[in-house]
């Protein structure tokens, strides 16, 4: 039979023993925190910088800005802006101040996905984010986007600037129906949308995968009763589905699809110019989408971002956008494309509501429960 005194000895070395691992377990916790505090700091600091960078206004504050961002030499662009635009402004803003812009395009989806796993990585590659106000307010909502000061802000009309003023509306991008003109005459095409529920139609219509949010602002527009038997009996004509808008175009030009009701302006427009059979018309409601510009809060080279952001509000940069089809945001420059009404998109609102309009979008037209 085993001492008494034994089993204390035995229970006083484990506790002993539990005491020096949950020590060094204490100890290494407390070493790799320490080790991480000073990049986190480092990285806080920067942003802080950048901060007052962005929001500076002193008299000298073009001056300083053209000189640093000269020092820098280089900014990083994220942009869904097509390569036959992006990469013309791109090429203006070097040949003006010399400074290289470190180009990178896709899809807005990729560049919010992008933007958000390098943010929370605290791998800061990103200058300038420049794609769709939704998808910007997304990255905004992220806490990744700082507010900044432009004199370019002034030319800018009522609601451009976002209500937590961390991004910038720079063009818009309008929802029309272009037509391939070699299978629909002009004069053919109704003055309204629900002119597209005559049965002729059927067969003859196109409309891209993900728009759920140009039904959205089209049955706010018209009420939701009226605006709701509009996508039902649209659904019932089967419309032709395509993914990309790029594409959507493309095949409209190619008469593979007839009609598409919710084409981009641009995109219709650049085929247009290339000798396409193709053209489009701002058929009543129409939607317009905002496009955002941002500038990230961890930006490697703030000064270079600053003013490429400067450069793409100010009449030259935006002039550019109104040569290449896009529609300007700035008040200086005139564009026949405001000629005509359209409903702006709410950012907030399409990310507010997004299920329950890509809910009811995936019923009618992709057939998902």
């Amino acid at each position: 039979m085993s001492h008494p005194d034994g089993y204390a000895k035995r229970y006083l070395r484990h506790s002993r023993g539990i005491c020096r691992r949950l020590f060094c377990a204490v100890f290494y916790a407390l070493a790799a925190l320490l080790l991480c505090l000073p990049p986190v700091l480092a990285q806080s600091a920067a942003a802080a910088r950048n901060d007052a960078l962005y929001l500076y206004r002193g008299a000298d504050r073009n001056q300083r800005l053209l000189e640093r961002a000269r020092q820098e030499g280089t900014l990083t662009l994220y942009t869904s802006l097509a390569t036959t635009e992006s990469r013309p402004l791109a090429a203006a803003f070097e040949k003006k101040y010399g400074i290289k812009v470190e180009l990178w395009r896709a899809i807005s989806d990729k560049v919010v996905q992008r933007t958000v796993t390098e943010g929370q990585a605290r791998r800061h590659v990103v200058d300038v984010i420049e794609t769709n106000g939704p998808e910007v307010e997304m990255i905004a909502r992220e806490k990744l986007l700082s507010e900044f000061y432009s004199p370019y802000l002034a030319d800018l009309p009522p609601g451009a600037v976002a209500p937590s003023r961390l991004w910038v509306n720079d063009r818009l991008e309008l929802y029309v129906v272009a037509f391939n003109t070699n299978k629909v005459k002009r004069e053919e095409l109704p003055k309204h949308f629900e002119g597209f529920l005559d049965p002729k139609w059927k067969g003859r219509l196109g409309i891209e995968a993900t728009d759920s949010e140009w039904m959205g602002a089209i049955v706010k527009k018209l009420g939701n009763e009226r605006g709701m038997k509009l996508f039902e009996k649209l659904s019932e004509l089967r419309p032709d589905v395509r993914t990309g808008h790029i594409l959507l175009a493309e095949m409209v030009a190619a008469g593979e699809v007839p009609v598409a009701l919710s084409a981009y302006h641009a995109n219709a427009e650049s085929l247009k110019r290339r000798g396409g059979p193709i053209d489009w018309l701002p058929i009543e409601p129409v939607v317009g989408r905002p496009q955002a510009i941002g500038l990230a809060k961890n930006a490697p080279h703030p000064n270079a971002a600053l003013l490429f952001t400067d450069f793409v509000l100010s009449p030259e940069g935006q002039g550019l956008f109104n040569t290449m089809g896009r529609v300007p945001v700035s008040l200086k420059v005139a564009s026949n494309l405001h000629s005509f009404p359209y409903t702006l998109i709410d950012p907030a609102t399409v990310l507010d509501e997004s299920g329950k309009w890509e809910k009811i979008w995936n019923q009618l037209f992709l057939r998902k429960q």
